[in-house]
């Protein structure tokens, strides 16, 4: 049966539940298909032998006044009892040295003069800081971006000014570079942090991460980070209700199999129905969403930012349950490996640990643990002896302090091919496009996907990764199709304005100093 409906957003990560919550704020009827049996994406949790795992080692950020998660859930009006993290993280090197990321930037600056020495260090995270600053005020008065066309780039030209072009220049930078001018790049150790730093959030290397992009990633944990107690799905069920609420739905296991465009519509097809409508969102990766398209002239537009499986990672997930000793100080952790993991040859892990006070997801005296790892061009990469990196990575745990193997109670592991199952995309590649310096801001990929009736978003669309990028991206989306008439129901308070919602006028005050020096200079 063929289903008529205004918008469709395919896939149910952060970026598609924001863009759906913010369509059915506004009185516009939504459907939402997901290929899983659980929502959130990537950024979700499951229930297995009654304790609860996280899909991915996830932190929470994006919650400061101005920053998109926060913004999100104000326009909403959702209030949710997101726990506040002391300590952001902790990574610990190779030689045993332990570092920890203190929110605060002096005190970080001094926890980095501890480890790495005092030479280079303040001058480079003042300026890191600085960058991170410019892109956090700006990311969501600037929505327009990037300009695509003509008309979109004059529009973007009137609103930039001066100041910004210097910041923005940054892009074209290499993070290599970058440490190169504060005489940073020959010190080992540091280049290493700061590699497997990036890995995290910039899925690449410094080679290839450029300076605006690559600040941003390295100072994120000075930035206000939170936890969900029983896990993110937490985060996830109450937008799936509020979508609900308000005439939209949200259907699970009910991937689509392709996309018809014609005669100015679009034609869905899905295992379990059809559905025609105008406008449709799709909030999964490019790469998978081409592979459904129907129309080869959209294929060929974007064939150049289709990835191969050589440029993308996949990701070995470890979840465990183990009694618990003692409450940790800090729940998230990088591990430096003294050795590489077979099969995957990562240098690192990262490890996520339940809040001790979280009783949604384990008993009280035991503790739920996520490790994850890159697994390189997972299409190639073959893990032939799967028990063999999960005792690599217990050992590499126990060395570290976090426990002993024998309070491990439960575990299981997870390679790519499980991870192309739960997120359906191309080889099951986690994280978002990489970063790579060969990709300028103009050649980012609009939310504006066919310029007609489709659009974008999620971690592999400008602005890309994370749960505050995925959430930016949704907004973006959603302002994109605000300004194209979509929301032909909701009220807009301007006609004209690429980014009705945010405005500098009314900006967030602790970010006023900043936005004043950048733009009004």
């Amino acid at each position: 049966m063929k289903e008529v409906t205004e918008v469709v957003v395919i896939g149910s990560g952060i970026a598609g539940l924001t863009v759906s919550s913010l369509l059915a704020k506004d009185g516009i009827s939504v459907t939402v298909l997901e290929q899983n049996w659980l929502p959130g994406g990537c950024a979700s949790s499951y229930p297995r032998k009654h304790y609860i795992f996280e899909s991915g080692a996830t932190t929470i950020v994006g919650l400061d006044e101005g920053m998109p998660v926060g913004h999100f859930l104000d326009q909403i009006g959702m209030d949710l009892p997101f726990r506040k993290l002391d300590t952001p993280m902790q990574v610990h090197l190779k030689n045993g040295k332990v570092i920890t990321r203190y929110q605060e930037l002096e005190k970080w600056i001094e926890e980095a003069e501890r480890v790495f020495g005092p030479e280079g260090q303040r001058p480079f995270w003042e300026h890191c800081y600085s960058i991170c600053l410019f892109v956090c005020c700006t990311s969501l008065f600037l929505m327009i971006l990037p300009p695509t066309s003509l008309p979109v780039f004059l529009q973007a030209a009137q609103r930039i000014r001066p100041n910004q072009l210097v910041y923005a220049g940054w892009a074209l930078v290499s993070m290599k570079s970058f440490l190169k001018k504060y005489g940073l790049d020959t010190h080992q150790e540091f280049v290493d942090f700061v590699n497997q730093q990036l890995l995290i959030t910039a899925q690449n290397y410094l080679e290839e991460v450029n300076v605006l992009f690559g600040a941003a990633a390295l100072c994120y944990t000075n930035y206000t980070n939170y936890y969900m107690d029983g896990g993110l799905i937490n985060l996830v069920k109450p937008l799936v209700s509020y979508i609900e609420d308000r005439g939209g739905e949200v259907r699970l296991r009910e991937g689509v199999t392709q996309i018809i465009p014609k005669n100015g519509s679009y034609h869905i097809i899905t295992p379990k129905g059809e559905y025609h409508t105008k406008h449709i969102v799709s909030a999964i990766p490019l790469n998978d969403t081409l592979n459904i398209w129907a129309d080869n002239s959209l294929k060929a537009k974007y064939a150049s930012r289709k990835l191969s499986s050589e440029k993308v990672n996949s990701a070995f997930s470890l979840g465990f349950v183990m009694k618990r000793k003692n409450a940790p100080n800090c729940i998230h952790h990088q591990i430096h490996l003294e050795k590489p993991l077979t099969y995957t040859g990562s240098d690192s892990i990262f490890l996520s640990l339940s809040h001790p006070e979280d009783e949604g997801r384990c008993g009280p005296d035991e503790l739920v643990g996520s490790v994850s790892t890159h697994v390189p061009n997972p299409e190639n990469t073959f893990i032939h002896d799967k028990e063999l990196v999960v005792e690599e990575i217990f050992a590499a745990l126990e060395k570290a302090g976090f426990l002993k193997r024998e309070d491990v109670t439960f575990y299981h592991a997870s390679t790519p091919k499980a991870w192309k199952k739960w997120t359906g995309r191309s080889w099951g590649f986690v994280g978002g496009y990489p970063q790579y310096m060969s990709v300028k801001p103009w050649r980012m990929i609009d939310g504006r996907l066919d310029g007609k009736g489709a659009y974008i978003c999620g971690d592999s669309t400008y602005p890309g990764q994370g749960i505050p990028g995925a959430c930016l991206s949704g907004i973006v989306a959603y302002e994109k199709m605000k300004v194209d008439g979509v929301l032909r129901n909701a009220e807009r308070k301007t006609a004209k304005t690429e980014t009705s919602m945010v405005s500098y006028e009314n900006f967030p005050s602790v970010y006023s100093p900043v936005l004043v020096y950048f733009l009004d200079k």
